[in-house]
Formats: structure tokens, C-alpha cells, sequence
């Protein structure tokens, strides 16, 4: 599918969906509340078949984050990168490693590092940091009084 054939199939399941076409792939911004219902659909609808979430991150725009979805239908071949807006107090968002498998460690990579709250994630604990560390170190705020390297 052509950008505008994905574009135009995305607006029928999300007619609030924002797009950018400036890069290499098609850029879908929605609302976290919206992500859930639109994964399923990407994933399920046969014209997309998106089986392949191969990157999970989050982005600290100091007002909101952002979570980071990078999916691709292998059957297809076209690639989608969402970006779902957060609440920067109150970070929370489905999880969806119930569609896409590869989702479970990427969503607990984004919650140990941005602080982000994958709801109903079956696992969602620390990953790389300790169960004692404080705060979120990939956020634009997080100080390390310790470790950080003033220039």
C-alpha cells in the first residue's frame, strides 16, 4: 500500500488520526485512550495485516510523552510508526504484548526507563535498573546527582 492507501484506511478506523509523511514512513499521532482499538485493528484487518511490532519506545517532550510503536506487515510490506500521546503525570497506556508478542520486553524496556504504565502488561517490573532505583533516567527531568557529567 501506498501512504495515501494506508492513510486513507487508518482515517476509516481512526478518524481523529493525525498524519506526517515527511519521512521514510508513514507517522500516525492519536491519544493514548485510542491506541488499544486501533492496534487491534492493524492488526487484524487483512488489507494492513500488521504482524510485526519491532520497536517500542517512549520520547519526553517535558509536557506530555509520547509512546513509540514501530509496526510492519512482512505479508505487505509496509511499515507504520504510531506515536501515542501520554499524560506526563500520569503516563498510562494498554498494553498490547497480547497482539504482538514482541511488545512484552519492548513495553518493559519503556516503563524501566521513561516511566510509562503498560495496563494489564502481565510482567511490567524493572528490566535493565534495580528494584530500588528511583526515578526514570530518560526523562528530560531525572537528575543523577552522582553519575551525571556537567559540561
Amino acid at each position: 500500500m501506498t501512504k495515501e492507501e494506508l492513510k486513507a484506511k487508518l482515517t476509516e478506523f481512526n478518524p481523529t488520526a493525525v498524519f506526517d509523511e515527511a519521512g521514510e514512513w508513514l507517522n500516525v499521532s492519536i491519544e493514548a485512550s485510542e491506541w488499544l482499538p486501533l492496534a487491534q485493528q492493524l492488526r487484524n484487518s487483512a488489507e494492513l495485516d500488521f504482524d510485526f511490532l519491532f520497536s517500542v519506545t517512549g520520547v519526553d517532550w517535558k509536557t506530555h510523552l509520547t509512546v513509540v510503536y514501530h509496526l510492519r506487515s512482512i505479508k505487505h510490506g509496509h511499515i507504520i510508526v504510531v506515536k501515542a500521546k501520554c499524560d506526563r503525570a500520569k503516563p498510562e497506556i494498554e498494553t498490547v504484548c497480547n497482539i504482538w508478542k514482541t511488545a512484552e520486553l519492548n513495553e518493559r524496556e519503556a516503563y524501566d526507563l521513561f516511566g510509562i504504565i503498560f495496563l494489564n502488561h502481565p510482567d511490567l517490573r524493572r528490566l535493565f535498573l534495580t528494584d530500588d532505583w528511583e526515578g526514570w533516567p530518560l526523562r528530560k527531568d531525572y537528575v543523577d546527582e552522582i553519575n551525571i557529567i556537567k559540561l
